[in-house]
């Protein structure tokens, strides 16, 4: 019996033991029935809970967790088995609840004991969710300073790692002298990515930024190590690269690297299917000296100087100077103003004529003419060509420009027709763009603009450079569409580019423009004539007509007719006139004072 009464005994102290536990314990513990009825809590869960509690009473746990948890009752309804884990870890959110230093966010695991009773347990998971916050916002902020293209840094990174590098050394002093930034910019990525498409594309981007890291990787140009920001290689736009180079001796070290990565960059590419294609990219450098104080413009010289390379031939590294700034201010200006000019009514169309030479010495002054955009500026009079049409190419202004001519040209064209019957020009020549031939319904347009014209395919003559009609694939596969609308080609400016005799068969065109570089000196050099005899016999052998461009005195133009070229233009004949001149010279069948 005293071993019954010590056992008794002992379970009486086990069982105050497990409640001091319990109301003791650093977590909430509340003991509840099925329908939320609470039988016991412990003080920790009373102050955990007490925030949620609106009319002062614990008496039913879902109540409680009513505006965080309206989801409790019906899981526990639902939770079939006898025994088990309702729920775990479900975060809830006191929000406006939370009293200033109180917990902002608990832990509830709710557990089935048996078919009557349940165990919710209640935790402060605010520390715990501040550090999954700071681990969250961490990587989004990685993920976001990264390219998930090519995997390289992106623009926000490289912003920040050359601002922190400008931030060493206020402006002027020496240790200005030690970085510099490189900017690349693919000169024909448009193009192969309208070609090959956008995945081939996507693949030779991720090739270049590869070769990109694989080039700056050697140690050969004695970057010093211990540089504080030393290399990093960013992708800061659609086909843009940008390289900091730190730690470096002079501007020697950065144009090296800069020239190992043209000649790196210039290599063919292999792409998925066999594939090769060749991509190269202008450059413009920034050395950290001449860099102004924000990052943003120094990246913004860095593609000043980049536009200059480009504008140069392309494929090659130009170095930033101060100057560069107010000419890309100025071509900034002619862009705003241009654009306002192509729906202001700025822009006209002037034509010169293009004569027939007829062997006996005669000329055919209704042969054709030649369309030529001109700008009346408001302010300035009339803008030279050269100065807007840059601006135009580099802009992507150039299509709508070229098509504004078109319209224009057509329009004037059939006019003359009416007004002028047999002695009106009987071909009209337009120069085309690459912007244009870029375009796949572009085809469609041409025959829209002569259908709303009234004009018959075989009265345009669409004229391309010889070095854009050699340049690719898509170019010459654009000219087919448009001969087989009727519309006659012409190559111009033959001998400026890059196709030679050898090649004029393979290009799509009825006419041949022997450039002005020759012709000025026909009847001076023997080699220019022989150069001229050559380019006649072979498109006279291959159907194809010839004009010999810039024709300026008598001796040239008897020289070009010598050598049985078909047809002249240039200032001899006449400079380019307005509609209403060119009828006037038409009428009068003289040629126009120079």
């Amino acid at each position: 019996m005293q071993r019954d009464m010590q056992a008794g005994s002992n379970g009486i102290d086990a069982y105050e033991a497990l409640v001091q536990f319990l109301y003791r314990a650093p977590i909430g513990l509340v003991q509840a029935s099925l329908d939320g009825t609470v039988d016991m809590l412990n003080p920790m869960s009373s102050s955990l809970l007490m925030p949620l509690v609106r009319d002062g009473s614990m008496d039913n746990l879902f109540t409680v967790l009513q505006d965080v948890a309206p989801q409790l009752r019906e899981l526990t309804e639902h939770f079939s088995e006898p025994s088990g884990a309702v729920c775990e870890g479900l975060r809830l959110q006191l929000g406006d609840d939370a009293t200033p230093g109180a917990p902002q966010w608990l832990s509830l695991s709710v557990l089935k004991l048996d078919p009557g009773r349940l165990m919710a347990v209640v935790t402060d998971a605010s520390h715990e969710v501040q550090r999954e916050q700071e681990r969250l916002a961490k990587r989004l902020k990685t993920a976001a300073r990264i390219d998930l293209l090519t995997r390289m840094p992106n623009r926000e990174a490289l912003l920040e790692q050359a601002q922190q590098m400008l931030a060493r050394f206020p402006d002027g002093s020496a240790g200005r002298s030690g970085f510099a930034l490189l900017l690349m910019n693919c000169d024909r990525f448009r193009q192969i990515n309208d070609a090959l498409g956008q995945v081939a594309g996507d693949r030779l981007l991720v090739q270049i930024g590869e070769r990109i890291r694989a080039t700056l990787r050697p140690p050969s140009d004695r970057i010093d190590p211990n540089a504080a920001a030393g290399q990093m290689a960013a992708r800061v736009g659609a086909d843009e690269f940008a390289v900091l180079l730190d730690g470096l001796r002079c501007r020697e070290d950065a144009e090296r690297v800069a020239a190992r990565l043209l000649e790196a960059l210039a290599r063919s590419y292999q792409l998925a299917g066999g594939q090769v294609v060749n991509c190269k990219l202008s450059m413009g450098l920034v050395w950290g000296a001449d860099a102004s104080d924000l990052a943003s413009e120094m990246l913004r010289d860095a593609g000043i100087a980049m536009v200059e390379a480009k504008r140069a031939g392309g494929a090659l590294c130009t170095v930033f100077e101060p100057a560069m700034r107010e000419r890309a201010a100025r071509r900034a200006d002619i862009e705003s103003e241009l654009r306002q000019a192509l729906v202001g009514d700025e822009l006209f169309v002037v034509y010169q004529p293009v004569v027939g030479l007829r062997p006996d010495g005669g000329t055919d002054l209704s042969a054709g003419v030649e369309a030529l955009v001109r700008w009346q500026h408001p302010l300035r009079g009339v803008v030279p060509p050269f100065e807007f049409i840059p601006v135009a190419e580099e802009s992507g202004l150039i299509g709508a420009l070229g098509d504004f001519v078109l319209r224009r040209a057509c329009r004037d064209f059939m006019a003359w027709q009416r007004e002028l019957g047999d002695q009106a020009p009987r071909l009209l020549a337009v120069n085309l763009s690459r912007a244009q031939l870029g375009q796949p319904d572009w085809p469609a347009t041409v025959r829209g603009i002569l259908d709303e014209a009234g004009m018959r395919p075989a009265q345009l003559q669409l004229e391309v450079t010889e070095s854009l009609a050699a340049q690719d694939q898509q170019v010459q596969d654009r000219l087919h569409e448009l001969k087989a609308l009727g519309i006659t080609l012409a190559l111009d400016d033959f001998g400026t580019g890059y196709s030679s005799l050898s090649s004029l068969h393979q290009l799509p065109v009825d006419t041949v423009k022997i450039d002005r570089s020759f012709v000025c000196q026909a009847d001076t050099s023997h080699h220019h004539r022989v150069l001229i005899e050559a380019t006649v016999k072979v498109a006279q052998s291959l159907g194809m007509n010839t004009v010999a461009e810039g024709i300026e005195t008598e001796a040239q133009a008897a020289a070009v007719r010598e050598q049985q070229c078909a047809k002249g233009q240039g200032y001899l004949f006449s400079r380019p006139l307005a509609s209403e001149a060119l009828l006037d010279w038409l009428r009068a069948g003289l040629p126009a004072a120079a």
